[in-house]
């Protein structure tokens, strides 16, 4: 739409600004960007902080995605715009997929948005540990920050943020694979309120670094440590002992993994034993998975399809303790018989769907 100057004249002297802004605050950042193009009045109105106090850039680099050569300078120039435009006014900012954004941008991001709680990198290949320094420095609020494929972090990246941002509740490492125990150390010790850690596909972790979670996040209520494939169940029960809030547990490829898994989950969770869900079907194209144990407030259902080092004995403690469970499936776990089906229907009165499929013999 195109207005004319006594048109535009006539509906900023008709609408007072505040009803003006309060029109644009409905608006998303596509449109919010091409209004402010419009005219110098509606730029002011288009750009007021007030208005960007939670921005998602996914859907605008998607855009801008269309013509490769200017995703590099106009998304970083972008993201520097919007930090000194909104200042303190913005509190969440997801830049998922945005590659073209990289650690000068964010450098400015962070000194300008100070108020910063919630914060998605995922994807942002180009950032390294300097992102990390500068978030550290001067966005003391951050409570929720996702470093989903960052691959380029290190362990550095959670020494500063654990210096710099104790308020962190939920932080996502998932496949970054230069993180290692001692990282996980640092970070543990310094931001001790964590609910949330996501550790997918940080393949150098094992069973220590499972114990220094233990020993300071005892406020932690989900863990993913999908694709950890050195982690055994001397972890496991560490967790299981150390976190009494934890209602979240995925190890889903964690192939070293035996019933007594099952058995510190059964005893150790109690919060399982009303809401639980353990999932494993081993069928991720990232990686063959053998078993993932989740205990979540939602669905109460328990997969644990070709978890093939699972027996009747770990099933059957799961089945006495976590009488709440409405849908199982054991798909090809080939050591079970029909003594976990017995407990099952005997512990599990809430069960509604069972799904027991083996290859070349009854259920």
């Amino acid at each position: 739409m195109v207005f004319s100057n006594n048109d535009e004249g006539l509906i900023n002297k008709k609408l007072p600004k505040e009803l003006l802004l309060r029109i644009f605050s409905f608006l998303d950042i596509v449109t919010l960007c091409r209004c402010a193009q419009i005219s110098k009045a509606w730029n002011i109105l288009a750009l007021d902080g007030s208005n960007w106090q939670r921005i998602d850039l996914f859907n605008f680099q998607t855009d801008v995605e269309q013509a490769p050569r200017l995703v590099v300078l106009y998304l970083g120039r972008v993201v520097e715009n919007i930090s000194k435009r909104c200042g303190g006014f913005l509190r969440k900012l997801s830049l998922r997929g945005c590659i073209g954004v990289g650690d000068s941008s964010l450098k400015t991001f962070a000194q300008n948005c100070r108020n910063i709680e919630h914060l998605n990198l995922n994807g942002c290949t180009k950032i390294t540990d300097s992102t990390c320094y500068s978030l550290s420095r001067f966005c003391s609020k951050l409570k929720h920050l996702d470093l989903t494929s960052c691959v380029s972090i290190t362990n550095s990246s959670l020494k500063g943020i654990s210096e710099g941002c104790r308020s962190l509740e939920y932080l996502n490492l998932s496949w970054c694979d230069q993180i290692t125990k001692d990282g996980i150390e640092a970070l543990v010790r310094g931001c001790r309120g964590l609910k949330a850690l996501l550790l997918r596909g940080c393949t150098q972790l094992e069973d220590e670094a499972l114990k220094h979670i233990q020993n300071y996040c005892h406020e932690l209520v989900s863990l993913n440590l999908q694709s950890c494939s050195r982690v055994t169940d001397e972890g496991v029960v560490q967790i299981c002992r150390g976190c009494p809030r934890l209602q979240a547990l995925c190890l889903s490829g964690c192939g070293n993994l035996t019933d007594a898994s099952l058995t510190a989950l059964a005893l150790n969770c109690p919060r399982l034993q009303t809401n639980s869900r353990v999932h494993g079907r081993g069928r991720s194209p990232l990686a063959n998975l053998s078993c993932c144990f989740s205990l979540c407030l939602l669905p109460r259902i328990l997969e644990a399809a070709r978890c093939s080092h699972l027996t009747d004995a770990g099933f059957t403690l799961l089945a006495r303790n976590c009488h709440d469970l409405e849908k199982m499936d054991l798909e090809e776990c080939i050591l079970i018989t029909d003594s976990t089906l017995s407990q099952l229907s005997i512990h599990c009165p809430r069960l509604q769907a069972l799904i027991c499929k083996q290859e070349e013999r009854g259920t």
